[in-house]
């Protein structure tokens, strides 16, 4: 458990530091980013120790459709993180599309595992997207949406998350358990 937290706290410490600690920031320099990066890199190494060492119970049995509802919310996660927002229509009015999609997808991982380590791992990553949305709208209270992009770009987003989903889950399925049943 200390390492899955320790992973959690590097993660958002990492990715709030630009705008909670501005100071700290502007004295990395040049060498912020690979020190954020670096920073990025051990945090997701630090919550996939934890959690795969965490002993782990299930606390409720979940509905087996809520899989497939799952599925459907990791998909559109998926097409929400990718540059659609940039390039298409349907995104175009999107403040933060990419932290949506991050915030779905934790969503989603938390109704299908039901047992304290995922708990703890996708609520804290949920906890995190929430937190960052807020910091960057304080921050940056001047936004305006993208100029618009062209409809062909969207599908053609569709089409790259569905195929992503098929080998994201392909993989998953390795790693753990099947999101596609079986």
């Amino acid at each position: 458990m200390i390492l899955l937290l320790a992973g959690l706290a590097l993660w958002s410490g990492a990715h709030l530091l630009k705008r909670l600690a501005p100071d700290a920031h502007t004295n990395l320099g040049a060498r912020s980013k690979s020190i954020i990066a670096i920073a990025i890199f051990w945090s997701v190494v630090l919550m996939v120790i934890g959690y795969r060492t965490w002993d782990s119970f299930d606390l409720f049995i979940v509905p087996t459709g809520l899989r497939h509802l799952n599925n459907l919310m990791v998909l559109i996660a998926i097409y929400l993180m990718s540059p659609a927002a940039k390039r298409g229509v349907l995104l175009n009015g999107v403040r933060h599309p990419m932290l949506i999609g991050f915030k779905l997808w934790a969503l989603a991982h938390l109704m299908v595992n039901p047992d304290p380590a995922s708990i703890v791992l996708f609520g804290g990553l949920l906890a995190w997207a929430v937190v960052e949305v807020i910091v960057i709208n304080r921050a940056d209270r001047g936004w305006s949406p993208r100029p618009r992009g062209k409809l062909a770009m969207d599908a053609m987003f569709f089409v790259a998350s569905v195929i992503l989903m098929g080998v994201i889950g392909t993989i998953h399925s390795y790693l753990g358990p099947t999101p596609f049943g079986g």
